[in-house]
């Protein structure tokens, strides 16, 4: 893929909003393709423990791609980071935002479709929305399965991992997909935060999205 396809987005297209929440505002940024929209895609960042917010590149990376294809992104901050309130509640109160920020998102775009999308922890707790949030498609890219329990997800959601993460190693995602029967996207020498290649995630999630 050329880099114009995950290339920044317009300062123009980009809203930064307070959704009211269970624990109170939630900070998040809305980029608008305006007349090309698609869809909708809610991103989950990685886990605000460890530093995790909705500026991560990974996350960011995922939020050009969706707006190249046509979607509105929405990165919302999870409760306690940034401008966001409330404190971190591993996963629970994490879900109950994400809900919120989608049901905000059809207020102000309409019935459009939606996917949800997450990296490392983000991926672990859309996991929880889809259980209760009718998802067009789901991109997980390196879902912490080995942290925290991991729900089943749809057969269609697309998983992408790191051949060589540290943090959430290949064969724990495997050993959760396999029950599944769910196919995973391996990137050769790719780590947790895909230093090198973002590109080729993107590349991963064009094409699947394009086919």
């Amino acid at each position: 893929m050329s880099s114009a396809e995950v290339r920044p987005m317009p300062a123009s297209s980009l809203s930064r909003v307070m959704i009211e929440g269970p624990a109170g505002e939630i900070e998040t940024d809305i980029n608008d393709p305006a007349d090309a929209r698609r869809g909708i895609a809610l991103i989950a960042h990685p886990n605000p423990v460890q530093g995790g917010t909705k500026d991560n590149k990974v996350v960011t990376t995922l939020a050009k791609t969706f707006f190249a294809l046509g979607y509105v992104t929405a990165r919302p901050n999870f409760r306690g980071v940034g401008a966001s309130a409330g404190a971190h509640d591993e996963g629970r109160g994490e879900t109950e935002d994400l809900l919120a920020v989608a049901a905000h998102l059809t207020r102000q775009y309409g019935d459009l479709p939606i996917v949800l999308a997450g990296f490392s922890f983000g991926g672990f707790v859309q996991t929880r929305v889809a259980k209760r949030l009718k998802a067009q498609r789901m991109v997980l890219v390196g879902p912490a399965v080995n942290r925290v329990p991991a729900e089943t997800v749809p057969p269609d959601t697309l998983v992408i991992h790191g051949e060589r993460d540290d943090v959430v190693p290949l064969a724990a995602v495997l050993d959760w997909a396999r029950p599944q029967e769910l196919p995973i996207v391996v990137v050769p020498g790719g780590e947790h935060f895909f230093h090198g290649r973002l590109n080729l995630l993107a590349d991963i999630i064009v094409r699947h999205f394009q086919s």
